[in-house]
């Protein structure tokens, strides 16, 4: 058989050469613009190692995602405004004062005189600033001048509240008060009627911000304070230890006239402004009263029916004793 040349491409191939005869070298990692190399992704950013883990949330930063732990709201105080609020701060001497700030076109008065010779007595920074660097620090518009800031206020707990036995128990609960001036006038009057405690809710509601001490004029330095997570099981426990639990609410059951003896420990409670007390915390109370009402108008403001409800009660312990 005789044999033929070999046809086109029967012989080995060559391998591919570029122009002018060389050989293609390896590729080159793509570049971006001005030569230099894109950003790592995510999943090579270290060769060799894992891509790291996510840190975030699924809506925000660190620590807002769902089953994140919200932090706990304290009881506050830190910062205290107002001539009469700040005397008392210094006069209750009750916990640390970091600084003063004191208004360069305050007029001079006894009790900034007074407030003076206890800073100075304590050791106390005094900060003298013209009225705008006062405004700019107040969180209240009537700061009168004098700014305190301080370490918050000492909580106390429930059951210690109810079983001191130092003397009878007197205790106002607030379920729900959301106004700062009307839990500043409940403090107020609370502490000028004797009261041993006060109970307030963690959650929706009001705590001691520098319009309630402003509000409170001072009466927040001589009060104890505990705050609770949940007011119905804070007022059950209350009434195991031994508490008459007297809830006040327009659609009371007895006047606040004809209330039972009152020879053992007290909590009033006080409810939110407009809507009263709440369900479960009604349900808690042993006896739920009403302030007599003679006129057209249906409620009372819940500081005013609060300060009723509260000297009831102080009129008939001393009307016991005597």
């Amino acid at each position: 058989m005789s044999r033929g040349r070999p046809g086109k491409g029967s012989g080995p191939k060559k391998a591919s050469t570029g122009k002018g005869g060389r050989k293609p070298g390896p590729k080159k990692a793509s570049t971006g613009k001005g030569g230099r190399k894109p950003p790592p992704t995510a999943r090579s950013a270290t060769p060799g190692r894992p891509p790291a883990k996510r840190t975030r949330g699924r809506t925000g930063p660190v620590g807002t995602g769902r089953g994140a732990r919200a932090e706990r709201p304290g009881l506050g105080g830190e910062q205290v405004e107002g001539i009469h609020a700040v005397r008392e701060l210094l006069l209750a001497g009750r916990r640390r004062v970091h600084e003063l700030l004191i208004s360069t076109d305050r007029e001079s008065s006894s009790e900034l005189d007074d407030i003076r010779t206890l800073a100075a007595q304590m050791n106390i920074a005094v900060l003298e600033h013209g009225r705008s660097k006062l405004d700019a620090a107040a969180r209240t518009t009537a700061h009168q001048g004098v700014i305190a800031r301080a370490a918050s206020l000492p909580e106390s707990e429930l059951d210690d509240l109810v079983t001191d036995r130092g003397t009878i128990p007197f205790l106002l609960a607030c379920d729900g008060v959301t106004d700062p001036g009307n839990l500043g006038a409940l403090l107020r009057t609370a502490e000028c009627a004797g009261v041993t405690g006060i109970v307030l809710a963690r959650h929706r509601a009001v705590h001691v911000t520098p319009a309630v001490t402003k509000a409170a004029a001072g009466a927040i330095e001589h009060l104890r304070f505990a705050i609770v997570g949940g007011m119905p099981a804070a007022l059950a426990r209350a009434e195991e230890l031994g508490a008459l639990v007297i809830g006040l609410d327009m659609g009371g059951d007895v006047s606040i006239h004809d209330l039972p003896p009152v020879d053992r420990p007290v909590v009033v409670v006080v409810g939110a402004e407009g809507r009263g007390l709440g369900r479960l915390v009604r349900e808690r109370c042993e006896v739920v009263a009403s302030v007599p009402m003679a006129g057209s108008i249906e409620s009372l403001n819940v500081s005013v029916a609060g300060a009723l409800a509260l000297y009831e009660v102080v009129r008939r312990r001393r009307a016991a004793i005597e």
